[in-house]
């Protein structure tokens, strides 16, 4: 099982506008990319020092599903927008079953 996390920081303008639409398109994205087999997102609710502001937790059956979401004009679509109002993200995957 490989777990792929994002964090994302949002520019300043519209931020917590942005953060909810972008909850709302990544929670879409399950059901419609088929290698995506679990979902989590949510907002950053602690004391602002060092966080970000949005967290996302999908996981794949292996690789080559995470390739596939990587490529999947559904999930495409939402990180062009996310483009569009992100001042940064960071990515870590890694295979859950290696310990």
């Amino acid at each position: 099982m490989i777990t792929h996390i994002v964090l994302f920081n949002f520019k300043p303008t519209h931020k917590q506008d942005h953060v909810h639409e972008a909850i709302s398109r990544l929670r879409a994205l399950l059901g419609k990319v088929p290698s995506l087999r679990a979902l989590e997102v949510g907002a950053h609710v602690g004391a602002p020092d060092r966080a970000c502001d949005l967290a996302l937790i999908t996981r794949f059956d292996d690789l080559a599903g995470l390739r596939a979401y990587a490529v999947d004009p559904v999930h495409l679509e939402v990180k062009r927008w996310l483009g569009e109002v992100l001042e940064s993200s960071h990515v870590v995957d890694f295979d859950a079953a290696a310990g």
